[in-house]
């Protein structure tokens, strides 16, 4: 029978011995590891996460979503498990501090680069504006819409609380930038609907040096100055006014970049004649555009008909010409939220092995980028 009572010495095998064994066999974690866990306990501003190490890792709520949360029962429910990310290293206890809203965040820019792919629309409520522009949400992510890219005669301050259809100008998770544009999804909703070579009834909303913006059924098109006539034109406004309406022709849609060309040229029975006669160019518009998709379909066969006046494709504007009525990258940078406003609330490991929560202190930082 064997002898029940023996002493640790006896057995050689120490409390000492017995806590070297765990050392040598515990599993070592990392910042930046996911890894499983069991919800041990929810306290009132955060939670102990059971992940297989020597001490509970704790949680605070303000990692518990990419969303704010008022309550850790809004996310977690006891003995739930589910994948935490490791923010930081064990402090002075041996305790690590973990988050969700990491993982909802890295998920959160594969979702939106895959939608960017897919070359998706995607709809949004404003939350908020800004000098240039106004702010969504994508995905749980902040994203901006530069005042060039809302297409709608409302004041910025107005759209707060609209559901706006958006596509995505820029997704770039290193700079922290995520954005869109409004005037794109519409424009590319309505070219679902447009041809070249279609006449539309539009107004004339603005005027600048270089050509008319004509707004046809809630989205806006350029009349350039190369191609209201034949004959020169010093300024639009020789020609336009705001408010006016106008018959034009539609010669180019490019739905990737959201343009839509139009032209008054093309329909002109004589050149010069929107200069001298404009009802006369109304009058005629079908007649002439029905022309002009014959001569686009000749060329499109390869045809070799006889050399029109004026040929279709040289009159049409450069790309690098419309680029003006859109402000280059330079002007919008100053608007979008920057990526250091939206990272600083996203502590970097090394920088937040200092800030590691006990389980009875946590202070409510929620990431500006991504807060309600």
């Amino acid at each position: 029978m064997v002898n029940q009572n023996l002493t640790a010495t006896e057995i050689g095998f120490t409390h000492e011995d017995f806590a070297a064994l765990l050392d040598k066999y515990d599993y070592h974690f990392s910042p930046g590891d996911v890894v499983p866990g069991t919800v041990f306990s929810i306290e009132p501003r955060g939670a102990l996460i059971d992940i297989g190490a020597k001490t509970a890792a704790y949680i605070p709520i303000q990692e518990m979503s990419i969303n704010r949360v008022d309550s850790p029962e809004e996310v977690l429910q006891s003995n739930e498990t589910r994948e935490f990310f490791i923010l930081t290293d064990e402090n002075e206890d041996g305790q690590l501090t973990l988050s969700i809203r990491r993982i909802e965040y890295m998920r959160a820019w594969e979702r939106v680069r895959q939608l960017q792919a897919e070359d998706a629309t995607v709809r949004s409520g404003v939350f908020a504006t800004n000098r240039g522009g106004a702010l969504v949400r994508i995905e749980g992510l902040r994203g901006f819409i530069p005042g060039s890219h809302i297409s709608t005669r409302k004041p910025k301050e107005e759209l707060v609380g609209e559901d706006l259809p958006l596509k995505f100008l820029e997704v770039d998770e290193e700079r922290n930038r995520l954005v869109l544009s409004h005037r794109r999804a519409l424009v590319e909703r309505k070219m679902n609907r447009l041809e070249v070579g279609e006449v539309v009834i539009g107004t004339v909303r603005g005027i600048k040096p270089y050509g008319a913006f004509i707004d046809i059924g809630g989205v806006s098109g350029l009349l350039h100055i190369s191609e209201i006539s034949h004959e020169h034109i010093d300024t639009p406004h020789s020609v336009f006014n705001v408010n006016d309406e106008v018959k034009v022709m539609i010669i180019d849609l490019d739905a990737e970049r959201g343009r839509i060309s139009l032209s008054t040229k093309q329909l002109e029975p004589e050149p010069g004649d929107m200069i001298k006669n404009r009802d006369l160019v109304y009058d005629k518009a079908e007649e002439m555009a029905a022309k002009y998709r014959e001569q686009m379909l000749a060329k499109q066969q390869g045809a070799t008909a006889a050399p029109t006046e004026v040929s279709v494709e040289e009159d049409i504007p450069p790309a690098a010409e419309l680029e003006e009525d859109i402000p280059p990258a330079a002007e919008l940078e100053e608007d979008i939220p920057p990526a250091a406003e939206l990272e600083e609330d996203i502590p970097v490991v090394a920088e937040t092995e200092e800030q590691i929560p006990a389980a009875t202190e946590t202070e409510e930082q929620i990431p500006a980028a991504i807060e309600e």
